[in-house]
């Protein structure tokens, strides 16, 4: 039998469900843990500088910026200050994963990914989708980056929870998929000062892919 070929911004949360008999739950050990680990984290004084500038542009920008500009003027400079970057892994954009699972191949090109490898990513931990709007008619973003999780977690012989972060204009949701289940986080807003406890649940994300890259 032919697979069925699906990529990933074809796919929303009620495809994923109804096919892979996936099922979204209110609470998950992992995501709890991982919220809970904000008071672990201090934000530096550089740091604070810099997020405060970029918040200031997001503030301004954020209702006419494309989505290539939500990525290299806000994005993109708050991945960088968290640093996914190693010997053993890094941060990869628009690059082609794939994998079959049940009668189908879900593949595509998450915007951006962190995974075990140097030159190319070998073996994603983490699934990053952006979105420009938070109200649009361009698809599901929590359900696209789902589908590019599943994908991690096939590549990872499902022997770890996957990790996603999705972004909506100014809003960014914090995902696991540990399973068949998936959580995602309430919102946390860049534009007012749940933006350092974004910066801070990234950093504990960092944590977690050290001991993921580990085992």
């Amino acid at each position: 039998m032919e697979l069925i070929k699906k990529t990933f911004k074809s796919c929303n949360r009620l495809f994923l469900e109804k096919t892979f008999d996936l099922e979204q739950v209110d609470k998950m050990d992992l995501l709890t843990k991982w919220i809970e680990s904000i008071k672990n984290y201090n934000i530096e004084d550089y740091e604070n500088v810099v997020l405060l500038r970029l918040q200031e542009t997001l503030i301004y920008r954020v209702d006419d910026w494309n989505e290539q500009e939500l990525i290299e003027l806000f994005i993109g400079p708050v991945f960088s200050l968290v640093n996914f970057s190693s010997k053993k892994y890094g941060m990869f954009s628009e690059r082609l994963i794939k994998a079959n699972i049940g009668d189908y191949e879900l593949s595509g090109e998450p915007d951006a990914m962190v995974a075990k490898g140097r030159r190319a990513p070998e073996i994603p931990y983490v699934c990053f989708h952006e979105y420009k709007k938070e109200i649009d008619n361009q698809g599901d973003p929590q359900g696209q980056c789902l589908a590019a999780m599943m994908v991690a977690q096939e590549l990872n012989n499902n022997t770890k929870p996957i990790l996603g972060v999705v972004v909506k204009g100014e809003k960014w949701y914090f995902m696991v998929l540990q399973g068949k289940d998936y959580a995602i986080s309430n919102p946390y807003k860049a534009v007012d000062e749940e933006l350092f406890e974004i910066v801070k649940l990234l950093k504990h994300l960092k944590t977690i892919i050290e001991e993921y890259v580990k085992s």
